[in-house]
């Protein structure tokens, strides 16, 4: 015998689908600027049409059932898609939670015993928990991977290797070098040698908020990848409170050119290049 609680819903999905939506705007966390209301219902259909379709007598109890692999992939769909759309984790959990208050509202209204209403209305609470627990986590890691990959595109953006003259590279940092950071400008920096045949590259520090042991390791490093590629290294952007810094932590930078500012720094590779910049207008013609 079919378990009652399959054949309820399966004659009245279409008020289960009512009952949902009208919980699901009824939400004061609504994100309708996020999705429509057709796109919710078109959603919440999908869903809902594969949950009842799929749910027998051997899986009602198995949130993981290999009968429930259409419904997991829907929902780690909606979970993603929700993700990259700036949706929150308990407007997302919200979502299935509310599917799970229409179907015991349906149970509450067709089936009469107490015992046997207590009985599905369990199951189905621990299914659709389930089911909530395994979009948390789809959302999670989605929204992980997301940070992951803003972090990586905002590194190489923040890293860039600028050819400002023949033969002469510079290389902004904006924010803390750490490890994984100096292995990334290493390496662009040095392509960027390769490439362009430069032989002076500029490490301007300006943007660095604070220069530690750790820090200066990571520039002197930075400093002997560039010679062993040819090239000289300047180091510029040494404010006097990074100089006050460098000299109490001991830190040894007497083999590295270092500049004040910038345009100091352009100037010496300027001068190491034996190159010249005039101003005409001080030029008598």
């Amino acid at each position: 015998m079919k378990n009652e609680a399959i054949t309820i819903f399966q004659k009245r999905k279409k008020i289960i689908l009512e009952t949902w939506i009208k919980y699901q705007l009824a939400d004061e966390t609504l994100r309708e600027d996020l999705i429509s209301n057709e796109d919710l219902r078109t959603q919440s259909d999908e869903l809902l049409n594969a949950l009842v379709t799929k749910l027998s007598d051997q899986n009602i109890d198995d949130v993981k059932s290999p009968g429930f692999e259409q419904v997991t992939d829907i929902l780690n769909s909606i979970s993603v898609s929700r993700a990259k759309q700036g949706f929150s984790p308990r407007e997302t959990g919200i979502y299935v939670l509310s599917l799970k208050d229409a179907l015991l509202e349906i149970l509450q209204q067709d089936i009469k015993d107490p015992q046997e209403l207590y009985i599905q209305s369990l199951k189905i609470s621990k299914l659709i928990d389930g089911f909530s627990i395994m979009t948390f986590e789809a959302f999670l890691k989605e929204r992980e991977d997301v940070i992951l990959r803003q972090t990586d595109e905002i590194t190489e953006i923040s890293t860039p290797v600028i050819q400002v003259w023949d033969g002469i590279l510079a290389l902004p940092i904006i924010g803390t070098l750490d490890s994984a950071r100096t292995q990334i400008v290493m390496e662009n920096l040095l392509q960027k040698i390769v490439e362009t045949g430069s032989g002076i590259a500029i490490l301007d520090i300006s943007g660095v908020p604070a220069v530690d042991s750790l820090v200066a390791q990571h520039l002197i490093k930075t400093v002997s990848a560039t010679r062993l590629m040819g090239a000289e290294c300047i180091i510029s952007g040494i404010r006097p409170e990074i100089a006050q810094t460098v000299v109490h932590l001991g830190i040894d930078l007497s083999n590295v050119i270092t500049k004040a500012t910038l345009a100091s720094a352009l100037k010496s590779a300027f001068a190491m290049l034996r190159l010249q910049v005039v101003n005409k207008s001080t030029v008598n013609l």
